[in-house]
């Protein structure tokens, strides 16, 4: 038995010039330059995210910010704000083509390198998939292997520099000098073997096709795992519970210093050696929350079935050890696209739970009602 709720699939992702209607409004996705705000710039976030919107701020998978609650009313005096702050591409396709996550422990050659593809992007005329991506993830050991990205600029086993293909194992040999025109071409590579169409698709899937680029034969560096919250040697990594702040407490962690953007829904506060304690800040490694995929949820998201958010901070005190749930308000699981210990579902009867894979997965047993839960144990 799979869940029964079939939600609906857009195939694109919101920006800033073209948001996303959600059920509390437009959703408007902003892409850091380079994943790094000044403390004017994430501060003067946090000022238009209350003045134009409702004040909530997801942090996204990918390394962005979503501004939520922004009206058809709103969004111009937004985007105003936001093109002050340095943060708005020319037009709708420039943004599409700037989708680029950097590794937020970036040293100043990362950087460089990334706003080096950023240019090559920007001055490119590719017509790109709305959720094809890019990935700076140069360190000595990769952070973003587990991250949506369809090419990639990593260091491979010898300190060298390659560019990947996600879906390859191993990667064609480039300097940084090259890197990013060597980007563009693969990007313009993916399209013309027809990874595009309709305006949707991606590069793993053309790789599944059997169609690979030439010259992949460097492997890449080995992967290391996310850090948890806590100090780190740049400063103080701070997790938000279930990728959700508050306008205010944006405002406040951009008095301590300037930040990072991780995929990991995670914010990196530069050179800051503490935090204030604030609302929907996570600073414990161990705190359960951490192990919890929770989507936006009714009413804030049309598609889904129930309220997600309350239920898991309920279930959260009972979380096994170790273990990872999804809890998800559709089958389309936003918060995780990937397998998680359990999983559930919500269906118009309840929720669904789904063992050891992804929320489209098939069910097991009876819906549960979220009032009468079995204990979470139990159910992994």
């Amino acid at each position: 038995m799979s869940a029964v709720n079939t939600p609906r699939i857009k195939g694109w992702c919101p920006g800033a010039l073209r948001p996303m209607e959600s059920g509390d409004g437009w959703v408007v996705r902003l892409r850091a330059h380079g994943g790094r705000l000044t403390q004017h710039q994430a501060a003067g976030i946090a000022a238009a995210a209350q003045a134009h919107g409702n004040g909530l701020i997801d942090l996204t998978g990918r390394a962005n910010l979503q501004l939520r609650g922004v009206t058809p009313d709103s969004h111009g005096p937004l985007i105003a704000d936001l093109r002050a702050l340095g943060l708005i591409d020319a037009d709708i396709a420039a943004e599409t083509r700037r989708n680029i996550i950097v590794t937020p422990f970036a040293r100043a050659k990362t950087d460089t390198l990334a706003a080096a593809l950023a240019t090559a992007l920007a001055s490119s005329n590719l017509i790109l998939p709305a959720k094809f991506g890019f990935a700076v993830d140069t360190g000595a050991q990769r952070l973003l292997a587990d991250t949506p990205a369809d090419i990639r600029v990593e260091r491979d086993t010898q300190g060298g520099l390659i560019l990947r293909a996600d879906g390859m194992a191993t990667g064609a040999q480039v300097t940084a000098r090259n890197a990013p025109q060597a980007a563009v071409a693969l990007a313009a590579w993916f399209l013309s073997q027809g990874g595009a169409v309709g305006g949707r698709g991606r590069m793993a899937a053309l790789i599944r096709r059997g169609i690979r680029p030439p010259d992949a034969t460097r492997t890449p560096a080995l992967t290391a795992p996310a850090p948890p919250p806590g100090p780190v040697p740049q400063g103080m990594l701070v997790a938000a519970e279930f990728g959700q702040i508050s306008a205010p407490t944006l405002s406040a962690l951009a008095e301590t210093g300037p930040i990072r953007l991780t995929p990991w829904r995670m914010l990196l506060v530069e050179g800051a050696a503490s935090l204030p304690d604030l609302p929907d800040l996570i600073l414990n490694p161990d705190d359960p929350r951490l192990r919890l995929r929770v989507c936006t949820g009714a009413p804030g998201c049309p598609q889904a079935l129930a309220e997600t958010r309350a239920f898991a901070r309920r279930l959260a005190p009972g979380m096994p050890p170790g273990r990872v749930l999804h809890v998800s308000g559709c089958a389309k699981g936003c918060a995780s696209p990937t397998p998680a210990d359990l999983v559930l579902v919500a269906t118009p009867r309840g929720f669904c739970a789904i063992r050891d894979g992804l929320a489209s997965g098939a069910a097991l047993g009876h819906d549960l009602d979220p009032d009468r839960m079995p204990p979470l144990p139990e159910l992994f």
